[in-house]
Order: structure tokens, then C-alpha cells, then sequence
């Protein structure tokens, strides 16, 4: 049975937007550059939209339609009425000359734009339901689409054409999603197989032409800071009057770290025993009498300080 995000009442899936495009590397700062050259960092939604967009963005229509998309699923972006404005997270990696990493060339940065992806389903429902739902460990295409078919099934017999989206729909939304994290090889170049942005992170590769793996366990290249961050907005969103998480939800919750970012146990329970020095005492270890579990000393954590932390330990190793 579904729970978690997907099972609230309230909850609307998106399976399109991205025009079966996966994210490619300068698009988010294209994106962030458009905006954040309009007034108080704000441009009306029409510079996605204007004939002139094209020649703007340098890509086709559709192509314009994927920036917008992975845009506002990264959090790059923000919807506010009829303009788009920048956000912290879009001013900290992308803003003039203090972006920490204008061209994606970072594993942090790579890490982050996963999380925002896998770790909340509004616009990104098949990348949510395959980390989080998705129980086996070698899949197909159709180990995706069918049970996200018996979703759309199930939501809609509850309140008419709440989720409007075709077999077919899904279907390529499950094929972008398997583009994003595994790479296409094919003898002719094409600018349509410019590796996507993902593709690094090693999260899930191809064991046949049809068939795919999760590769679950440590990942060493994943920071200390993404994993905060990343705990933070699951804790936020998973039980915001707790004071203390379990590592059992922090592993097997959907959304939770160990779910996204495909964390066994042994590697989550790892970084939490040494998340006191990590976070400068924003979240505390405790493992007592067998009962392991982190607590928070504040609600409201520095969001952007846990990102800051993730480049300054990475410009710190390469220094030494």
C-alpha cells in the first residue's frame, strides 16, 4: 500500500513538463541568468513562453518547456504569480560572481539537484515513486509504469480526472526518468545525447539492453552538508513538531535520506554517529539501551549554511 506523500488526499502527481528531456548542465543557470537579470530578481513567466525565447535560451521550444520544468522541480526558481523569482538555493550555486558552481561541476551540487528531484513528489512523481516505493532491486520500464498506471487508476476513481495523464504519458515520463541516471550510447552524436547532469552520481546502471540496478550502500561522494540539508527538509516536511527521528524513518520513511539517496542502514547510521561534529551541534546522535535516533536543538536549521558546509569540506580536501 502507498503512504507517505503519495497517499495524502491532497496530493496531485505530474508526470510531464520536462517534454522527455532530462536535465543537461547549463540549463539551470540559463534559467537562474533570464530571471535574475528582471527587476528585484523577478521575470514574468512569459520569458519561457515569448516567440523570442528560443533565440534567448539558445534550444528549441520544447527544449525551453525542460529548462522551465527542471527549473522549478531543482528549486532553482519559484512561482509567484504571474513572475518567476530566483530562491536561496538558485542565488547560492548560481548568483554573479559568488555562485559556488555555475556549471554543475560539483558531485554536492549533483547530489542536491537529486534530492530535489527524489525527495518530494509535486513535479516529479515517477522520480519520487522509484526511489521511495519502488521495492526491487533490478527493474524495468514496466516494473515502474504499471504500478504508477494502478496509481493514476486509483486517485482517479476517488475524485474524477484528478490526474490527467495517458499510459503514454507515463511511459515517457519512466523513459526520462531512466535517461537521467543512466547513460545512452549511441554511434551517431546527436546534441539530444549530451550526457544528463545525474548520470555521475552512479545511482542506478544498465545489467542489460531492457533491465536496471540500483546501486545501493555508501556513496563517498556524497557530502556531509547535502546529507543535512537533505535531513532537514525531510524532517520539515515528515514530522515537523518531532523533536527526535528514528533511524529506522530516517532509512525506510518515503523521502527520507536513506530512501534517496539509497543509503543501507550501516551507511546511514555512519554519518548520523558523527552528525554532531557535521552539523556544529544542529542535530545530536543519541544510541541508548538500543534505541538509536537524532534530535534537533532548533526548527528552524540554516538551510544554506548545510550547503555552504558541503563546498567548504570539498575546497578544504582539495587544498590539502
Amino acid at each position: 500500500m502507498i503512504r507517505g506523500p503519495l497517499a495524502d488526499p491532497t496530493f496531485r502527481a505530474q508526470f510531464s513538463g520536462h517534454e522527455t528531456f532530462p536535465l543537461r548542465h547549463l540549463w539551470l543557470k540559463k534559467a537562474y541568468d533570464q530571471v535574475a537579470a528582471g527587476k528585484d530578481g523577478a521575470a514574468p513567466r512569459s520569458i519561457f513562453t515569448d516567440p523570442e525565447a528560443i533565440v534567448t535560451f539558445g534550444v528549441g521550444k520544447n527544449m525551453v518547456a525542460a529548462i522551465r520544468h527542471w527549473a522549478l522541480t531543482c528549486g532553482v526558481l519559484t512561482e509567484d504569480g504571474d513572475f518567476f523569482r530566483t530562491t536561496p538555493i538558485g542565488d547560492y550555486l548560481f548568483g554573479d560572481e559568488r555562485g559556488v558552481d555555475p556549471f554543475l561541476e560539483a558531485p554536492a551540487t549533483l547530489w542536491l539537484l537529486h534530492w530535489m528531484m527524489a525527495g518530494a513528489p509535486e513535479r516529479s512523481t515517477t522520480w519520487f515513486y522509484a526511489f521511495n516505493h519502488l521495492t526491487v532491486q533490478t527493474f524495468d520500464h514496466e516494473a515502474i509504469a504499471a504500478p504508477l498506471r494502478d496509481y493514476r487508476d486509483q486517485q482517479n476513481a476517488v475524485l474524477k480526472n484528478r490526474i490527467r495523464a495517458s499510459d503514454a504519458t507515463i511511459k515517457r515520463d519512466v523513459e526520462c526518468f531512466i535517461r537521467s541516471y543512466v547513460p545512452t550510447r549511441h554511434g551517431k552524436f546527436s546534441d539530444d545525447l549530451f550526457e544528463p547532469a545525474l548520470v555521475p552520481l552512479g545511482l542506478i546502471r544498465a545489467v542489460s539492453s531492457k533491465a536496471f540496478q540500483f546501486r545501493r550502500g555508501a556513496k563517498p561522494t556524497l557530502p556531509d552538508g547535502i546529507f543535512l540539508f537533505a535531513l532537514n527538509d525531510f524532517w520539515s516536511r515528515y514530522a515537523p513538531e518531532q523533536k527526535t527521528l528514528s533511524v529506522e524513518a530516517l532509512t525506510f520513511e518515503p523521502g527520507s535520506p536513506g530512501r534517496v539517496f539509497k543509503l543501507d542502514e550501516d551507511a546511514l547510521v555512519e554519518r548520523l554517529a558523527r552528525i554532531e561534529e557535521s552539523s556544529t551541534r544542529a542535530f545530536i546522535w543519541s544510541d541508548t539501551a538500543g534505541v538509536r535516533n537524532v534530535a534537533r536543538r532548533s526548527e528552524n536549521p540554516d538551510r544554506i549554511g548545510f550547503l555552504a558546509s558541503a563546498y567548504e569540506s570539498a575546497a578544504q580536501r582539495s587544498a590539502a
